[in-house]
């Protein structure tokens, strides 16, 4: 996009150091992998951490759930593969809900996998050389949640 090739542009402008895509992703990447063992040594750098508030995973009250009824009846048949007939309406809450906190940890199981992070959301000893960022105290920090 567009906005990527600006921000190359700015970087060389402002640095006078040329900067490709490539570059600036394993910059980022490096970035988030020292963010991540900053929020460690804060006490919250782990997978905990990751998952977002109760109401994001909704419907949360069972008035929200009636009031829609229909659409999350249909996605609990039709997605889920669960028939909401003859279920209370907090039975189906429990039920979603439990189908998209699993979808969520899929969802984080292949991200941490991508970034070199334990199931846990720690950076692997290999992650932290890759991006250079394996100096000692780092290393102490993390080597006790790697198991």
């Amino acid at each position: 996009p567009a906005h990527v090739d600006n921000d190359l542009a700015r970087y060389t402008a402002t640095t006078g150091k040329p900067l490709d895509r490539k570059s600036l992703i394993e910059q980022s990447e490096s970035v988030y992998n020292f963010q991540r063992v900053f929020n460690l040594r804060m006490g919250q750098g782990v997978r905990e951490f990751d998952m977002p508030p109760y109401r994001a995973m909704g419907p949360v009250t069972k008035e929200e759930y009636e009031s829609r009824a229909e659409r999350y009846d249909g996605q609990l048949k039709d997605i889920v593969g669960v028939d909401p007939a003859g279920k209370t309406t907090e039975e189906k809450m429990a039920l979603h809900r439990a189908w998209r906190v699993d979808r969520y940890n899929k969802l984080v199981d292949a991200v941490y996998k991508r970034r070199g992070w334990t199931p846990n959301g720690i950076p692997t000893m290999e992650t932290l050389k890759k991006f250079g960022i394996d100096f000692p105290d780092v290393v102490e920090l993390v080597r006790p949640h790697l198991g």
